[in-house]
């Protein structure tokens, strides 16, 4: 079972889980793709961009440069149940 935070949102972990499924992907990417999988999950490429950057400082994500997100060993242990994010402090 995941343990969540306060800050951690649900768009927070379906980045997660696309980027642990598809490889790594910029915001705008991501959204794409996570609008074809579902109307429920047709969000923003702001908000994605916005929720990749906040994953970033607190270590769940990297960014590569170029805009390019990759999950980090923290964000699959998070998906895993491994880590508790509440236990995370933000980078920035």
């Amino acid at each position: 079972m995941r343990k969540h935070a306060s800050w951690l949102t649900q768009t927070d972990e379906r980045v997660l889980e696309f980027i642990r499924e598809h490889g790594n992907h910029p915001p705008t990417a991501i959204r794409n793709r996570l609008a074809d999988i579902g109307d429920d999950l047709d969000y923003s490429a702001n908000h994605v961009g916005m929720r990749c950057r906040e994953l970033d400082d607190y270590g769940m994500l990297e960014n590569l440069g170029g805009g390019t997100y990759a999950i980090t060993e923290q964000g699959e242990r998070f998906l895993d149940g491994e880590y508790d994010a509440g236990d995370i402090e933000s980078r920035d």
